[in-house]
């Protein structure tokens, strides 16, 4: 088992302890709207979204932009408030959420992420995007931004969701899977470090198939992961199957054990930025177990300690690249 000193004495690697490690105290996450859209939304790919994506764009922690030109520094003193009001704080992550952030013209894209790291408490920035939207254009506006601000942390976070085809279709992703693997390359070649999605409890899918991805991600130079509990969201098109019952959600139960076996399975180099995660109250169907997030996580530890589980317990040991 790795440092349990090191993970502040938890059984995974969680981001909280990453921070601590690397900036010397807690860093509180700022979800902002740069008013972009998706491929898979303006017709590009399609114009139908992902089946789970809601209209917000899964971002409706995030401020709503103003106009063309969303007001960063208002949105970040607003998410500073609101930290500071429930936990203290001083540290920041600007956290681009909605919809694809390296999609659209690379000037203003470059003046959005700018704009962000220029606040003097945030020490870095978190773009959800796309491995589809990382052209050469876009990257050597990464590469710019990273010169601009050495001392800051600069981060892709990619939607992966899944490596099954038949699921990858029916969640309507819009690209394969070597697509992916190009764009963790290339980011990788440019000391850019990524942040993966993965859903657990997409329709039709089992435990053996959601390990097999965890278990993919291990060969990869990730820095850190995503574990999302499937939402099902009113106003998307996995509404509609759920209400015709095409599948069930899973139990509270059921989602720490695969939980457990994620965590099991990964490498405990890779950082742990979500366990779970929090569906917006006035448009979440199901389950509606997963609102109470502190019950699900202490259940969690409660459960591996129990079991004496840790993060890597059945990691094969195979060779990685460095992480960034």
């Amino acid at each position: 088992m790795a440092d349990a000193g090191a993970w502040g004495n938890k059984p995974y690697y969680s981001f909280d302890a990453y921070c601590k490690s690397v900036y010397g105290e807690k860093v509180y996450k700022i979800a902002l709207n740069i008013g972009c859209t998706c491929p898979v939304r303006d017709g590009t790919i399609h114009s139908d979204a992902c089946i789970f994506c809601s209209a917000g764009g899964s971002g409706e922690f995030a401020a709503a932009p103003s106009g063309q030109t969303p007001d960063l520094p208002a949105q970040l003193a607003a998410g500073k408030e609101r930290i500071r009001r429930k936990y203290g704080g001083s540290r920041f992550i600007a956290y681009l959420q909605p919809y694809t952030n390296t999609y659209g013209d690379p000037a203003y894209l470059k003046d959005c992420y700018t704009a962000a790291l220029a606040d003097e408490e945030v020490v870095g920035l978190s773009i959800a995007t796309r491995p589809d939207c990382l052209g050469p254009e876009i990257m050597a506006v990464l590469d710019a931004v990273r010169e601009d601000f050495p001392e800051k942390s600069l981060w892709i976070e990619l939607g992966l969701q899944t490596i099954h085809r038949k699921t990858v279709q029916y969640i309507r992703r819009g690209y394969e899977t070597s697509v992916f693997e190009e764009a963790v390359h290339t980011l990788h070649t440019h000391h850019i470090p990524v942040i993966v999605h993965v859903i657990l409890g997409l329709p039709g899918e089992d435990r053996s198939q959601i390990l097999t991805t965890i278990e993919y991600l291990n060969t990869f130079p990730i820095f850190g992961i995503k574990l999302q509990l499937l939402h099902v969201l009113m106003g998307t098109d996995l509404a509609k199957d759920y209400a015709e019952r095409k599948f069930e959600t899973l139990t509270r139960t059921e989602y720490i054990q695969l939980l457990i076996d994620c965590l099991e399975h990964l490498s405990p180099q890779t950082v742990i930025h979500r366990l779970t995660g929090d569906g917006p109250r006035d448009l979440l169907i199901a389950p509606l177990w997963s609102t109470d997030k502190k019950n699900i996580l202490n259940q969690l530890l409660k459960e591996m300690e129990r079991l004496g589980s840790y993060q890597g317990k059945a990691f094969s040991g195979a060779d990685r690249f460095p992480i960034l």
